[in-house]
């Protein structure tokens, strides 16, 4: 394995390390891993996003949802959830319009 040295200036570098500790990681590995998605071949990022996807899916199913349009909201509540009517974790309205 080799090692390398990057220089930074001393607020992004806090930064950084701040939203590493956040994520559960620490810089290392955040530059570990961005330089190997960066040396990938289109294949192998093809298939890594590929089993992302089919995580991300099982994930969702395991949760109980899925793409099913029947569990879409309609029209109404997706606007009453932008304007701030509805919860993101619930379909009713949480006030009412005046």
């Amino acid at each position: 394995m080799k090692t390398i040295t990057v220089s930074l200036d001393d607020e992004t570098y806090r930064r950084t390390c701040a939203k590493a500790a956040e994520a559960g990681t620490d810089v290392d590995e955040l530059v570990r891993a961005y330089l190997c998605e960066y040396a990938e071949t289109p294949d192998e990022r093809f298939d890594r996003l590929r089993r992302h996807q089919e995580e991300l899916l099982e994930s969702m199913k395991a949760r109980g949802g899925g793409l099913d349009s029947r569990e879409n909201l309609t029209r109404e509540e997706l606007y009453d959830r932008a304007v701030g009517l509805i919860d993101d974790n619930d379909a009713k309205p949480t006030s009412t319009a005046t």
